[in-house]
């Protein structure tokens, strides 16, 4: 009965507008009073245990600083580099400039690990320039709320770092490299619909008249870009560092560009840069330790374990069935990189569309095709489990 109404209080404040770690973490408070209501204030005294619990673990560590990283190369100008490289490989023409911001989101995946990240800095360079080449804003919001997606399926990603805490069996180095396929082909699939809309509906069409940048040029401004996935991944291959200290390298490397290499850094910059990733990390780890409270009155009550929100139902059938918990986290990741352009609560379109200035309704006509083509992706992870798996067994995770 209690477990019954700590599911129908979540959802009730999630359908007041309550934030969903309050939800959480509210909810979670309330079970366990009503669980121990012979001593209610001796059994609150689990809230605070667990939300520290919910924090304490040194993996996610890593999750500020890979948004950190996000804001540097985003400030740094590595984004409009890439995006000018990227242009002078494909070209100009009707839908390339859709094909060039799933590319560089892809990219950008490599070095930071959050979605919302990555659609900042992509689409503070793409959509302005996809409204000069005649695409429609709310189109353009559509692109980079989806690219950015596989930003947490392409390592390092921060839902592999927070999975491989909750769930036991699945490393932080078998789920990146696990993410690295799906990753990949859903930003291949996302291109499909992007290029084919984009040219239906005749979007596009100053692109053509746009001048192309000089690849050498374009090549030798991006190469510092570049090489930054090969240093954080290739670092980590190598065992130079774990995943925790890769961001922390990365955070450095990025300052070092930014300062050092391109100077579209200041002392005076780096201000901003630190608050507006520090405000973004808090909600992720808010949300991650009120999680935490919720699991707990969960388990208490004698009925599952958590990963977040969806998890305690979706784990017990994983042990049960003893599928790889590699694998697992991969589909449910996708599920996630989906849920993050799939309106209302699209944190990705949130982004965008306020870059863009549209208003998310405006983007369902085009996001849909695009969450056909990454839905498409999972089935065949599903169907296919060594799309995620061979990787892993290759590199002897």
């Amino acid at each position: 009965m209690i477990a019954t109404l700590l599911f129908v209080a979540f959802l009730a404040m999630m359908l007041m507008g309550v934030p969903i770690g309050a939800a959480l973490g509210l909810a979670g408070a309330a079970a366990i009073a009503l669980a121990n209501a012979d001593s209610q204030w001796f059994g609150l005294l689990a809230v605070p245990q667990n939300f520290y619990a919910g924090l304490g673990k040194y993996p996610l560590l890593a999750i500020p600083m890979f948004v950190l990283v996000g804001s540097i190369f985003d400030r740094s100008g590595v984004a409009l580099r890439l995006v000018n490289f990227a242009v002078a490989m494909v070209g100009r023409g009707p839908g390339m400039l859709p094909l060039v911001a799933i590319a560089v989101a892809m990219f950008l995946g490599g070095i930071s690990g959050s979605g919302p990240a990555n659609a900042a800095a992509v689409g503070g360079v793409m959509i302005a320039a996809m409204s000069r080449a005649g695409y429609p804003p709310s189109f353009s919001a559509s692109v980079v709320g989806a690219a950015a997606a596989t930003d947490i399926l392409i390592p390092p990603s921060v839902a592999f770092i927070i999975y491989s805490v909750l769930v036991p069996g699945a490393s932080v180095p078998a789920l990146f490299a696990a993410g690295m396929i799906p990753g990949i082909l859903a930003g291949f699939a996302l291109i499909v619909p992007a290029v084919w809309m984009a040219r239906r509906h005749k979007m596009g069409h100053l692109e053509a008249t746009m001048p192309r940048p000089p690849f050498w040029k374009s090549l030798r401004e991006a190469l510092w870009g570049l090489a930054a996935p090969v240093l954080i991944l290739g670092g980590m291959r190598a065992g130079w560092f774990t995943p925790t200290e890769a961001a922390v390298v990365a955070v450095f490397y990025g300052l070092f560009v930014g300062m050092v290499v391109h100077r579209t850094i200041s002392v005076r910059d780096l201000f901003p840069i630190l608050r507006e990733s520090g405000e973004l990390s808090a909600v992720i780890l808010l949300v991650v330790s009120l999680a935490g409270i919720f699991a707990y009155s969960l388990s208490t009550l004698g009925v599952i374990s958590i990963f977040l929100i969806f998890v305690p139902l979706l784990l017990p059938i994983m042990q049960h069935y003893q599928w790889d918990p590699v694998w697992f986290g991969v589909i449910l990741t996708l599920k996630v990189a989906l849920g993050q352009f799939t309106p209302p609560l699209a944190v990705n379109l949130m982004v965008s569309c306020r870059i863009a200035g549209v208003r998310m309704e405006s983007t369902v006509r085009w996001v849909g095709w695009m969450l056909l083509a990454m839905f498409l992706v999972m089935v065949a992870v599903i169907a296919f489990p060594q799309l995620a798996l061979w990787l892993p067994a290759k590199m002897g995770y």
